[in-house]
């Protein structure tokens, strides 16, 4: 495995892989890599005959109250996982490599894809995801990149700004995945102390049940959305930021459950904020 610090780097090695027409794939982080990531690294080997993992802690994604000095950076343990997964090479990137003195330009995906839930809660968050990864896109030129269900809305602002840019990239989209208890796994976990990693499972359970809502022919939204609220509020130490059922596309919110929609949840434990959602589709006629 190979260890890439510059673009120079990056782009000689891709070179590299093109010339033996290997298929790449590529998985972006910020590290602290888990058993979720594992499972990205997994789906990229089965398919691709390359496979590239980035990490790096993007700084204009955070915002000025946010987590960014504090955010958990274990890169040797990182390295290690990457190297047990069979990844080719890791891109791990000095932010003065990704943003040069003088640094002005930015890509902004408009609309409410972009400016609400993650985006109302965390302004100019998403400016700094799109901006980041399209820059990953141009450094290592992957065919198929690979992103993870439980951030939703960041792979779904991914996908518009791929079919707007017109980018050579196959986005995928890969399950959550979950501990034990349903608690999906996040970088951020780590922050929880022990009551609050008890008290955690209280997103999914509140997603489970207002499936089963719709499941059973709930179709009013505001019902659904009732549930979840219910649900958290069993928990009072989890500070609930929003309850939502959209549209899995636009993110657009949903008054009547007629189609595919996703279950979107976010709240803060302590000073820790998780964020979880669940598709729920339909079955298509033959």
């Amino acid at each position: 495995m190979e260890l890439l610090r510059t673009v120079e780097e990056v782009r000689r090695w891709r070179a590299e892989v093109r010339s033996a027409g290997r298929r790449l794939g590529f998985v972006p982080t910020m590290g602290a890599l888990h058993a979720g990531h594992r499972s990205l690294i997994d789906t990229a080997r089965a398919a691709n005959e390359a496979v590239a993992v980035s990490i790096f802690v993007n700084p204009t994604q955070f915002g000025p109250q946010e987590d960014f000095a504090h955010y958990p950076r274990p890169l040797e343990a990182d390295l290690a996982l990457c190297r047990e997964a069979g990844v080719d090479a890791v891109f791990h990137p000095e932010p003065e490599t990704m943003y040069p003195l003088g640094f002005c330009t930015w890509v902004e995906v408009r609309g409410p894809l972009a400016e609400s839930f993650e985006g109302a809660v965390r302004p100019g968050h998403f400016r700094g995801v799109a901006t980041v990864v399209l820059k990953l896109f141009e450094i290592v030129q992957p065919d198929r990149a690979y992103f993870g269900q439980k951030d939703a809305q960041q792979a779904c602002l991914v996908r518009r700004m791929i079919a707007d840019l017109n980018l050579p990239v196959e986005l995928h989209v890969c399950p959550t995945v979950r501990e034990a208890d349903g608690l999906a796994l996040s970088s951020r976990n780590v922050y929880l102390t022990p009551e609050q990693r008890r008290m955690a499972p209280i997103l999914f359970q509140a997603l489970q049940r207002a499936e089963a809502a719709i499941l059973q022919g709930e179709r009013r939204a505001q019902t659904v959305i009732q549930i979840m609220e219910e649900t958290m509020a069993t928990v009072p130490e989890a500070r609930l930021d929003y309850a939502a059922v959209v549209d899995p596309n636009s993110f657009l919110p949903v008054k009547t459950i007629s189609d595919d929609v996703l279950l979107l949840l976010a709240a803060r434990f302590g000073n820790t904020r998780l964020i979880d959602n669940l598709p729920i589709s339909f079955p298509r006629n033959a």
